[in-house]
């Protein structure tokens, strides 16, 4: 008889993680507490909880050559970096190509997962599960957690003293959906992370001035590498690899540096981090 996994997510890795348990001749059973598949990468006007949330003009920074599943190549016709509506729709072509969607129980939520009395015996787990308000318990052999990350938004608002009397506006990139309701105002945007700087950019065509605040700066990597390859595609090779290993990290740092240097000189636009 086979052996009964819980997935948790119906994510990216939870829709690996259905076809490897398949492939195994394990019988799988998917949660997902929403209504589709997709995860972080599926947009909605409105911040789910329980969900990362993106704004709409997010693109991955991973290229289609890096990112894809290894044994289901992404379409040649489909751009080298993806929007989110791009990945969406690889994914649910993985889904239908590997039949994976009648193992995922939409709208249902693990509410606890706990070890059986006689786990020490049979390495069984109890999952506890709620769908339209109705609970339900079950057994399984292995739990697969897939619930990703960038769920819960990380507002320290005790660290900005005076916040309590500004007049403005203030949110965290969570609830950032698209440029317009930012139409001539003055921005300030705290943290050049990925989506810092992928606001900021996107702003500076519609506020009436943006500022970028960083604590300690930091270097910024193109998408697009010498000859137009992809930046991910043209670094991350087994011989680039070798040649870091040999080198000292002086050195290795060194050259970097004046690669990205070389684009933009860091210092002159005040991003020139302290650390390599």
């Amino acid at each position: 008889m086979a052996k009964k996994v819980a997935i948790i997510g119906g994510g990216s890795s939870g829709l690996c993680a259905i076809k490897a348990c398949l492939q195994e001749g394990l019988e799988p059973v998917c949660f997902e507490r929403t209504g589709d598949i997709g995860g972080l990468w599926r947009f909605e006007e409105h911040p789910e909880e329980g969900r990362a949330s993106i704004y709409r003009s997010v693109i991955i920074n991973t290229s289609k050559e890096m990112m894809c599943f290894s044994d289901f190549p992404i379409p040649e016709d489909f751009p080298n970096y993806m929007h989110n509506s791009k990945i969406m729709e690889y994914f649910r072509m993985y889904a239908g190509h590997f039949d994976l969607l009648r193992h995922i129980r939409f709208r249902t939520s693990v509410c606890r997962v706990a070890k059986r009395p006689d786990f020490s015996a049979t390495g069984q787990w109890e999952v506890v599960t709620e769908s339209e308000g109705k609970q339900e318990a079950a057994v399984f052999d292995a739990v697969l957690v897939c619930t990703g990350h960038h769920t819960d938004a990380h507002l320290p608002l005790s660290t900005f003293p005076g916040l309590e009397k500004f007049e403005g506006w203030y949110l965290h990139s969570r609830d950032y959906k698209s440029p317009q309701p930012f139409l001539g105002k003055r921005v300030v945007i705290v943290g050049t992370g990925n989506s810092g700087i992928d606001i900021a950019v996107e702003l500076s065509h519609a506020a009436k001035q943006v500022f970028l605040s960083t604590r300690r700066g930091t270097w910024v990597m193109h998408r697009v590498a010498d000859g137009g390859y992809p930046f991910d595609f043209a670094y991350i090779s087994r011989f680039i690899q070798l040649l870091l290993s040999l080198l000292p990290q002086n050195a290795s740092n060194f050259l970097l540096e004046r690669k990205l240097n070389a684009r933009f000189d860091h210092a002159l636009y005040g991003l020139q981090p302290r650390h390599r």
